[in-house]
Protein backbone atom coordinates (compact mmCIF):
# COMPACT_ATOMS: atom_id res chain seq x y z
CA UNK A 1 0.00 0.00 0.00
CA UNK A 2 0.93 3.60 -0.88
CA UNK A 3 2.08 5.22 2.38
CA UNK A 4 0.45 8.08 1.11
CA UNK A 5 -2.85 6.21 0.54
CA UNK A 6 -5.90 6.85 2.92
CA UNK A 7 -6.64 3.67 4.80
CA UNK A 8 -10.18 3.69 2.37
CA UNK A 9 -11.11 6.32 -0.03
CA UNK A 10 -13.51 9.16 0.06
CA UNK A 11 -16.16 10.17 -2.47
CA UNK A 12 -17.22 13.78 -3.23
CA UNK A 13 -19.46 15.44 -4.99
CA UNK A 14 -17.78 17.40 -7.62
CA UNK A 15 -20.97 18.39 -9.09
CA UNK A 16 -24.45 17.63 -10.38
CA UNK A 17 -24.01 14.47 -11.30
CA UNK A 18 -20.05 14.21 -11.12
CA UNK A 19 -18.23 12.01 -7.44
CA UNK A 20 -14.51 12.16 -7.18
CA UNK A 21 -12.80 9.70 -5.33
CA UNK A 22 -10.27 10.83 -2.96
CA UNK A 23 -8.05 7.81 -2.32
CA UNK A 24 -4.77 9.82 -0.97
CA UNK A 25 -3.05 12.89 0.05
CA UNK A 26 -2.39 13.73 -3.31
CA UNK A 27 -6.31 13.92 -4.36
CA UNK A 28 -6.87 15.50 -1.04
CA UNK A 29 -4.61 18.13 -2.18
CA UNK A 30 -5.63 18.69 -5.17
CA UNK A 31 -9.00 18.85 -4.62
CA UNK A 32 -8.44 21.55 -1.68
CA UNK A 33 -6.48 23.29 -4.52
CA UNK A 34 -9.12 23.35 -7.03
CA UNK A 35 -11.85 24.79 -4.30
CA UNK A 36 -13.16 28.09 -5.43
CA UNK A 37 -11.41 30.82 -2.98
CA UNK A 38 -15.04 32.35 -2.05
CA UNK A 39 -15.95 29.48 -0.18
CA UNK A 40 -12.58 28.41 1.69
CA UNK A 41 -12.83 28.95 5.67
CA UNK A 42 -10.71 28.34 8.61
CA UNK A 43 -11.98 24.22 7.53
CA UNK A 44 -11.04 23.93 4.78
CA UNK A 45 -7.78 25.75 5.92
CA UNK A 46 -7.65 23.10 8.49
CA UNK A 47 -7.77 20.09 6.22
CA UNK A 48 -5.21 21.25 3.52
CA UNK A 49 -2.72 22.11 6.25
CA UNK A 50 -3.06 18.54 7.88
CA UNK A 51 -2.92 17.14 4.12
CA UNK A 52 0.54 18.97 3.50
CA UNK A 53 1.50 18.35 6.74
CA UNK A 54 1.17 14.69 6.42
CA UNK A 55 2.78 14.38 2.76
CA UNK A 56 5.81 15.89 4.33
CA UNK A 57 5.70 13.63 7.34
CA UNK A 58 4.64 15.51 9.95
CA UNK A 59 1.63 14.23 10.94
CA UNK A 60 0.10 10.73 10.20
CA UNK A 61 -2.40 10.19 6.89
CA UNK A 62 -4.84 9.22 8.77
CA UNK A 63 -5.09 13.06 10.75
CA UNK A 64 -4.94 14.09 7.07
CA UNK A 65 -7.89 11.56 5.86
CA UNK A 66 -10.42 12.99 9.03
CA UNK A 67 -9.13 16.06 8.05
CA UNK A 68 -10.53 16.26 4.54
CA UNK A 69 -13.20 13.96 5.67
CA UNK A 70 -14.66 17.04 8.08
CA UNK A 71 -14.56 19.44 5.73
CA UNK A 72 -16.46 17.43 2.67
CA UNK A 73 -19.01 16.80 5.12
CA UNK A 74 -19.00 20.32 6.77
CA UNK A 75 -19.37 21.73 3.01
CA UNK A 76 -22.01 18.61 2.40
CA UNK A 77 -20.30 17.26 -0.75
CA UNK A 78 -19.23 13.33 1.00
CA UNK A 79 -20.88 11.21 -0.99
CA UNK A 80 -21.83 7.30 0.85
CA UNK A 81 -19.17 5.15 -0.57
CA UNK A 82 -21.79 2.52 -0.61
CA UNK A 83 -23.96 4.16 -3.51
CA UNK A 84 -20.79 5.65 -4.88
CA UNK A 85 -19.32 2.37 -5.81
CA UNK A 86 -22.64 1.11 -6.97
CA UNK A 87 -23.22 4.13 -9.49
CA UNK A 88 -19.16 3.76 -10.19
CA UNK A 89 -19.83 -0.75 -10.76
CA UNK A 90 -22.87 -0.05 -13.12
CA UNK A 91 -20.88 2.39 -15.63
CA UNK A 92 -19.58 0.58 -18.65
CA UNK A 93 -16.52 1.31 -20.94
CA UNK A 94 -16.26 0.60 -24.14
CA UNK A 95 -13.58 -1.35 -25.83
CA UNK A 96 -10.60 1.66 -26.10
CA UNK A 97 -11.33 1.64 -30.03
CA UNK A 98 -12.58 5.00 -31.75
CA UNK A 99 -15.49 3.45 -34.12
CA UNK A 100 -15.55 5.72 -37.79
Amino acid sequence: MNAEAFSSPLFVKRATHIIQEIAGLADAIDFLNEWPEDRRDLIHEAALRACYDAYDGRKPVSTARNAFFGFAKRVAILEDPTSAMQWIAACRSGSGKVQV
